[in-house]
């Protein structure tokens, strides 16, 4: 199956290499320092860089000023916040609104926590950088590929703190039954062995870390369900993370239709003609569903 390391392990696919992220100093929590130039007339006002402490390892969380809702994007697997700088400055020209982008544990700036990923655990991060903010109403939360995890655990535990949510070709628990755990963990089995005999780096060790447990922390994740009280719009690519097997991508999309029956709310939306990589390949897509999401939240 031609998929990326971390599509085929955690389901969620991004092949795109993580780009470095400025160094932090050792700052208290919820200190700030600028990390972009001023904003132009053409462009999204300079974000702010906070490094928020939390279970004993700091998170980067990087904020850029606005009105309610408060726009909170997720990156997927390897992917740190820049993936969404070009999206960023978009949806402030179209929104007005907050947005924040941080790095999940072991991404970025944010410091690496030892063991295997587990979504709860992230879910458990982005609740404390959220809280250091003091964002606790009025998020509309948009979470690409593996950040689909750590969004219905948020959501499961912070349903109040939600508007909405925009799900972008996400991991959803309808997808992970036993069969397709077992047929994951035994396609990319070989790829991960030979990822561990390549020099160590941050992104390496943190597509590791997925491999860890993967059966046991998906088996997990298959049983959770999304709270009916979010709306939620659900953005599933055409080809999926696994375009190159036609069984494995249908049933990806069969977990996307069944996730959107499931409750009131939910909205599926195919983006037609795209990758797994559908806030790259298809933005103005991706930037629709957000404001449409936001406008309902306001």
């Amino acid at each position: 199956m031609p998929v990326a390391v971390v599509g085929a392990v955690a389901a969620c696919g991004d092949s795109a290499t993580p780009k470095a992220a400025p160094a932090a100093g050792p700052a208290a929590s919820a200190s700030e320092v600028s990390t972009d130039a001023a904003g132009s007339a053409n462009s999204a006002p300079a974000a702010d860089l906070h490094m928020i402490a939390h279970d004993g390892h700091r998170l980067a969380f990087h904020l850029t000023p606005g009105h309610s809702p408060t726009l909170v994007l997720d990156a997927g697997g390897g992917e740190d916040s820049s993936y969404w700088d070009a999206l960023v400055a978009q949806l402030w020209q179209a929104t007005g609104s907050q947005i924040i982008t941080y790095d999940r544990a072991g991404m970025g700036a944010s410091d690496e926590v030892k063991g295997p990923w587990d979504g709860r655990t992230a879910a458990s991060d982005l609740q404390a950088g959220l809280r250091e903010l003091g964002v606790t109403r009025d998020v509309v939360l948009v979470s690409h590929s593996q950040a689909g995890e750590v969004a219905t655990y948020f959501a499961r535990a912070n349903p109040g703190v939600l508007s909405g949510a925009v799900l972008v070709d996400a991991n959803l628990p309808q997808f992970f039954t036993d069969t397709q755990i077992q047929r994951i963990v035994a396609l990319t089995a070989p790829q991960i062995e030979a990822l561990m005999k390549q020099p160590s780096t941050k992104e390496n060790r943190q597509l590791i870390a997925t491999a860890e447990d993967f059966g046991p922390t998906h088996q997990a994740y298959h049983k959770v369900s999304w709270p009916d009280s979010v709306p939620v719009t659900v953005i599933v690519a055409e080809k999926t993370p696994f375009d190159g097997s036609p069984q494995d991508a249908q049933r990806w999309r069969d977990a996307a239709a069944a996730f959107v029956a499931a409750g009131p709310g939910r909205t599926l939306v195919t983006a037609q003609g795209s990758s797994h990589d559908v806030p790259k390949d298809k933005p103005a897509l991706v930037l629709n569903e957000i404001e449409q999401m936001a406008a309902t939240a306001k």
